[in-house]
């Protein structure tokens, strides 16, 4: 209630949406404006290689981004990738910081678990205002609390780091395509950690069967 009363806490966030397509088998290339210029960047996505029963597909985050083949169809609607960036702890390290200072350890941990918490409901709400305004697919979605705590909408946002891409070293191409640095109170560390603490950073799927999943144990190649 204090963090709140006295506006302790600051968020800040940005995200953006890029033409893409998927490259090769678990790649995905995004660009400027059209995907016939020369890509801006491209993620190299893992896929599962356990073995699995009969028809069960051994997924990649690639798989919910059109193909080349896909696009060059008549009528075919572009398709895209979208990042994002996200923090609430702006503020959260100075006040709990005060916290220890006063000897007060519980506030200081109740600081960075409340920033923590917000930083995830930032992150839900900017994805809710991402598919229903700025992307647009979902415009007529209209779900209680419980639903979309359930993630009964359409689309996923992945985080480096997390089951379906493991590799953290994404987030150095999320902070440079979306500009952070220079455009919110975020920071990457060498060790691909982020600054502040309260941060969430990631990717936006907007494919109607796109689902998280685990990449689980992969090969030494």
């Amino acid at each position: 209630e204090m963090c709140i009363r006295d506006r302790l806490l600051k968020a800040q966030g940005v995200f953006g949406f890029w033409p893409a397509q998927r490259t090769g088998t678990d790649d995905v290339s995004i660009y400027q404006s059209s995907i016939n210029e020369a890509p801006l960047h491209t993620f190299s996505f893992l896929r599962q290689q356990a073995g699995k029963a009969d028809n069960v597909p051994n997924l990649s985050l690639a798989d919910f981004v059109a193909a080349p083949e896909n696009l060059a169809t008549e009528n075919a609607e572009a398709d895209y990738l979208g990042a994002f960036a996200v923090t609430a702890g702006i503020g959260a390290q100075t006040l709990a910081d005060k916290y220890q200072q006063e000897n007060n350890d519980y506030n200081a941990l109740m600081v960075k678990a409340l920033a923590d918490r917000l930083a995830e409901a930032f992150a839900e709400y900017l994805h809710q205002r991402v598919r229903k305004e700025h992307w647009g697919y979902a415009t007529s979605e209209t779900l209680d609390n419980d639903a979309l705590i359930k993630e009964r909408y359409r689309g996923i946002r992945p985080a480096p780091g997390y089951p379906a891409c493991p590799e953290h070293s994404d987030k150095t191409a999320i902070f440079e395509l979306l500009n952070i640095d220079s455009s919110i109170d975020m920071q990457l560390t060498e060790s691909f950690a982020m600054l502040p603490a309260a941060s969430v950073s990631g990717f936006y799927f907007a494919h109607p069967e796109s689902r998280y999943f685990s990449v689980g144990k992969i090969n030494d190649d």
